[in-house]
């Protein structure tokens, strides 16, 4: 009995567990290790924290699939690894062993990124413990107005305090510090400058400055001046995980898994990597969830193969890909390669594609085993 190991809940994991809910691997023992029973979404998060989604819209159950999967689910995380014994250490006392290794976890925050921040930021990820830490946020601002200050001008980051300014309104001041660059730098020009009129209709205060300290009112910043904060939201300084370390696999200049084509750790065959905790050696791509969403057919057939003993298929990314920003109040910013539009409509167009991405994976056990 061959012993496949699935960590981390991902977006490509979940493709995973429904191509095994259709057709379950022969002769072989499947676990999926993951902190929480479901997937949240992470592009509705943002219309989440407007207003537009309840949580249950946004999130995928991933016990449901696991049993559909004949996939034994562990909530648990890794905190070590060795790739040459084949094993790794979870959180929970108990030790993984593995003939097959998927590693599908996400990158992590680093909580220390921003002195003050462990003691009082509210970080974006995990998601599941964001959306959870934002209803107390929530009760609070019906008690009195706050100043709400987003660090990271990321798509993730400028979502959010779109977001934010639309759920709160008069209740809340909104600022969104850059760390110097100008919001959503790295996208294409006419992308950041409807971003910029997004941010200025809304009144948010653009800081082009680093946030140097975080204290339980104010935020200092790298010139020395202080920012009036109640929420500081963190959009910024994710890493790869520590665990990774000394985990025997070939990794990164920045500590990710280094993969090639067919996903493979460049070191270790037997562990295949997707999603925001690898990096393609192959091909200069940014990680995205987008790349782990369109990776996870790749990655699933190439788990077959493995077990198998078949040859793996090489997985190339797209050149371009389809990238919509929500605006707060359902606008959005669409961008394909140099072209970009924005409206309700396409905010519309959003709200189908996201919505139909959780239906797909959270459908009845009866029509997983159906083709999509």
């Amino acid at each position: 009995m061959k012993r496949l190991l699935l960590l981390g809940g991902g977006h490509a994991h979940v493709h995973v567990l429904r191509e095994l809910a259709r057709s379950p691997l022969p002769g072989t023992e499947v676990l999926l290790v993951t902190p929480f029973e479901r997937q949240m979404y992470s592009g509705m998060v943002p219309g989440l924290v407007a207003g537009h989604y309840r949580a249950e819209d946004c999130a995928i159950p991933l016990l449901p699939l696991a049993r559909a999967a004949r996939v034994s689910l562990l909530e648990a995380s890794a905190v070590a690894m060795n790739a040459a014994q084949r094993w790794v250490q979870l959180s929970s006392g108990q030790r993984a062993e593995y003939d097959v290794l998927s590693i599908d976890t996400g990158s992590e925050m680093n909580r220390d990124v921003i002195p003050g921040a462990r003691e009082h930021g509210l970080f974006v990820r995990p998601i599941e413990h964001f959306v959870q830490l934002f209803e107390r946020t929530v009760e609070l601002m019906q008690r009195r107005a706050l100043d709400v200050v987003v660090i990271g001008a990321g798509a993730a980051g400028v979502e959010l305090a779109m977001a934010l300014q639309h759920r709160f309104g008069d209740q809340a001041r909104l600022a969104l510090v850059t760390g110097g660059p100008a919001p959503l730098e790295g996208y294409p020009l006419r992308v950041i400058e409807r971003a910029a009129a997004q941010l200025r209709r809304l009144r948010i205060t653009v800081l082009p400055q680093s946030c140097t300290a975080i204290a339980a009112d104010h935020l200092q910043l790298a010139s020395g001046a202080r920012v009036a904060c109640d929420v500081p939201v963190l959009a910024v300084g994710s890493g790869a995980p520590a665990w990774l370390k000394g985990s025997g696999l070939t990794l990164d200049e920045h500590g990710y898994v280094a993969t090639g084509a067919t996903l493979q750790s460049c070191s270790h065959a037997q562990v295949l990597a997707a999603g925001d905790v690898a990096t393609r050696l192959d091909v200069q791509r940014p990680r995205s969830g987008v790349y782990a969403v369109r990776a996870g057919p790749a990655l699933a057939h190439n788990l077959r193969a493995w077990v198998a003993g078949q040859a793996l298929e090489a997985h190339l990314p797209p050149a371009r890909t389809l990238n919509l920003i929500s605006c707060g109040d359902k606008v959005a910013i669409a961008s394909w390669g140099e072209w970009s539009a924005q409206g309700r409509w396409v905010w519309w167009w959003k709200d189908h594609i996201d919505r139909k991405f959780v239906r797909r994976y959270t459908l009845p056990q009866t029509a997983l085993n159906r083709s999509a």
